[in-house]
């Protein structure tokens, strides 16, 4: 039960929730990526993720300076039917429509810039994100 327990205890936060759904509709995204969409600073998105890391939701590869994340398929059944049910009834709300078009958008941003960290896509997410 402790187990169950602490993956609804990962799962309970807001911030979580989006960037597992933002994980869900991409093979792996950049921490950058995360903090451009959901207009949050580096350190809390790090914090975060490395939540969902040591709660074995999601992986992470480096590469250079940069880290991209990745969700975990589960190997225990219980929390694969968990994130299944959790991808299902997400994709169903209106923000969860919103966050993937503003994160189609912070990629677009990225793309035409010098990738990871330009300051000039923070106005795609909509809360004028900073970064640390």
């Amino acid at each position: 039960m402790k187990a169950v327990a602490e993956l609804f205890k990962v799962l309970s936060d807001e911030a979580r929730l989006q960037m597992l759904w933002l994980l869900f509709n991409r093979d792996e995204l950049c921490v950058c990526d995360i903090m451009g969409t959901l207009g949050i600073t580096q350190s809390k998105a790090s914090r975060h993720l490395a939540t969902l890391r040591h709660a074995g939701l999601v992986t992470d590869r480096r590469a250079g300076a940069w880290s991209y994340y990745s969700v975990v398929t589960p190997t225990n059944p219980f929390d694969a039917a968990i994130l299944e049910t959790l991808r299902t009834q997400v994709s169903a709300l209106p923000q969860a429509a919103d966050l993937l078009t503003r994160l189609d958008a912070w990629l677009k941003c990225k793309s035409l810039t010098t990738g990871c960290g330009g300051d000039s896509c923070c106005g795609t997410s909509g809360k004028g994100g900073t970064h640390d």
